[in-house]
């Protein structure tokens, strides 16, 4: 389980001018939407989101925004360039509720996509809101129509859908439906905006969470949270409202690979 899986990209999907989709092969078993993996490439190491657990072709998929120096030289492969794959990791979403809203920022909506389509094959009705800070940055809008969810747009600069932040959409959102549950993935200080929300109006949430990772399993201890000393890889990366009410750092900070505090962006 901790030896990386080295697999031919079996297909890749351009989903904006900075994300693309690589797809592999995978005997597709119990991986959980919101589970990470480890993506090697033979230099250095990341942790991805499931994007993709299909397990009717046996596929599983990680979508990568072009950010730095990693996921730049991801985005030069091509079909039959070979990556190493290890896990799935991590507590994914617990599959509850009849009515969902699934909250995505950005490249967060890797694994919200993925929920998306496995609570539809459940049977699970879900809004889903999608927001990014322009029209062309919006991902999965189509997988999602598939799915049978109803979509939600949201831009910052009102190129598609709602104008604004997604939390006022979420909020919006929250007024006029009565939601079981909440999920959401996306940039912390959005996060944290949407935790006072559903604290607000009274409604469960799971939250995904990023930290830096080193092993993804636990052992390390890069990405411990203060104060409580859950680690993201391992007791997440997904935690409820409850939990998140006693992670300190919440929204306010996350730590560099030298232990070193950086603010939330």
């Amino acid at each position: 389980m901790h030896v990386p899986k080295v697999l031919e990209i079996k297909r890749i999907v351009e989903e904006t001018p900075t994300v693309k989709t690589f797809i592999f092969d995978w005997e597709v078993k119990k991986e959980v939407p919101g589970q990470f993996v480890m993506v090697w490439n033979f230099k250095d190491e990341k942790p991805m989101s499931l994007s993709i657990i299909d397990p009717v072709n046996n596929e599983i998929g990680v979508s990568v925004r072009k950010v730095g120096e990693f996921t730049e030289a991801l985005h030069k492969m091509d079909v039959g360039d070979k990556l190493g794959i290890r896990g799935p990791y991590g507590h994914g979403f617990d599959m509850v509720g009849s009515k969902v809203l699934a909250v995505g920022g950005g490249i967060g909506m890797a694994p919200i996509i993925a929920f998306t389509e496995d609570a539809r094959r459940r049977g699970m009705n879900v809004d889903v809101l999608s927001a990014a800070a322009t029209a062309g940055e919006l991902v999965f809008s189509e997988r999602v129509e598939k799915s049978g969810a109803k979509l939600l747009t949201c831009t910052d600069d009102g190129s598609q859908g709602f104008c604004g932040f997604g939390t006022d959409l979420a909020e919006k959102a929250l007024q006029e439906n009565d939601y079981d549950v909440v999920v959401s993935c996306g940039p912390e200080i959005m996060m944290k905006k949407l935790f006072k929300l559903v604290c607000r109006f009274k409604v469960p949430a799971q939250f995904s969470l990023e930290r830096y990772m080193k092993c993804g399993v636990g052992i390390c201890g890069q990405c411990c949270l203060d104060d409580v000393g859950w680690r993201v890889c391992a007791e997440g990366p997904v935690f409820w409202t409850d939990q998140v009410r006693m992670i300190s750092e919440f929204g306010k900070y996350r730590r560099d690979a030298a232990g070193l505090k950086h603010g939330m962006p």
